[in-house]
């Protein structure tokens, strides 16, 4: 009761109000050793339960609308999840069903059919294979040990710091060859099919765009850039046969993985929001196409409801430059 009282203080409401948005991206049916603080179904439930109690939680759409009309209730918030990972349909969305709990997922489109982004390429390398160690002079860690399961972890968080801030093609090439040097077959289906995708609404999720191919915006060039944006919203409205208002920024940071010319090309290419993953809650004084996201990394109630606070009180969230 003193956790509602406290975050309905902080967030306000009506035209005073702040809008918590969270962000996740996997959500495992049993937990991943390699990434332990990525929740599992059980953890999920826990965590939908907990938002269900403590939160108003609306539709993004919804809640970006009653933001900016002024209408917001106390303690809003919209959930989403990033990438279009298969397990968000078949481990999330039922969880989410059950609650009662909107949500939102931003769907990298290149992905659909089959193919695997490139970090999981990575991960995944790193994870299932059986040398001891691998040569990786090409990604510039040279020859590094492959041991247990932290340091696999190490090695594939580091080998993805290292590749992230490519273009696109030395990118995909360079997962190629992690897993190549790996002696592994590049991990494939890991991402939600076209199908699926129409099966989200079934349970009360809103489908946003994500590009196609996750690129780090400001790494490319306006005209790939224009592209990625543009074609995931055509492609996503094809799919599920409706209007995708809503964009997600690859990556996210303001200033660092898009700029304000990305800003500018998501509302030339229709969408009416997007969202960063800049820290902090929206108010309405917020830029409307670069809303900031927040992960309360913590199980523990207590510590949960002190990140979310915290999360309130921040200030003016950081602007692309």
């Amino acid at each position: 009761m003193i956790a509602r009282l406290l975050l309905g203080a902080l967030s306000g409401a009506g035209t005073r109000g702040r809008l918590s948005i969270l962000i996740y991206h996997r959500v495992h049916a049993v937990a991943d050793p390699m990434f332990p603080s990525e929740p599992d179904a059980a953890r999920f439930e826990t965590l939908v339960a907990r938002l269900r109690q403590r939160f108003n939680v609306l539709p993004l759409d919804d809640a970006v609308a009653r933001l900016q009309g002024g209408h917001l209730p106390s303690r809003a918030l919209a959930l989403t999840l990033d990438d279009g990972y298969a397990d968000n349909l078949e481990v999330a969305a039922p969880i989410l069903e059950r609650h009662g709990v909107p949500a939102t997922i931003f769907v990298a489109t290149a992905y659909l059919h089959g193919r695997c982004m490139w970090n999981d390429i990575v991960i995944e390398a790193c994870r299932t294979t059986t040398k001891r160690e691998l040569d990786l002079g090409f990604a510039g860690l040279d020859i590094c040990a492959v041991g247990d399961i932290g340091q696999r972890r190490t090695l594939a968080d580091r080998l993805i710091d290292k590749l992230k801030y490519v273009t696109l093609d030395e990118r995909d090439a360079a997962a190629a060859r992690v897993a190549r040097a790996a002696e592994v077959e590049p991990a494939r289906n890991r991402m939600m099919t076209p199908a699926g995708v129409r099966a989200l609404a079934g349970y009360g999720i809103a489908v946003g765009a994500h590009t196609c191919r996750h690129p780090i915006l400001a790494e490319t060039s306006d005209a790939v850039a224009w592209q990625e944006i543009a074609e995931s919203r055509r492609v996503l409205e094809e799919i599920v046969g409706k209007p995708v208002t809503l964009f997600a920024y690859p990556n996210g940071k303001p200033g660092r993985d898009y700029r304000a010319q990305h800003v500018r090309m998501v509302r030339e290419a229709g969408f009416t929001a997007a969202v960063s993953t800049a820290p902090g809650a929206s108010s309405r004084a917020s830029d409307v196409y670069q809303l900031p996201r927040f992960t309360p990394w913590r199980d523990s109630p207590m510590r949960f409801d002190l990140l979310m606070m915290q999360n309130l009180r921040r200030g003016m969230e950081p602007r692309a430059v």
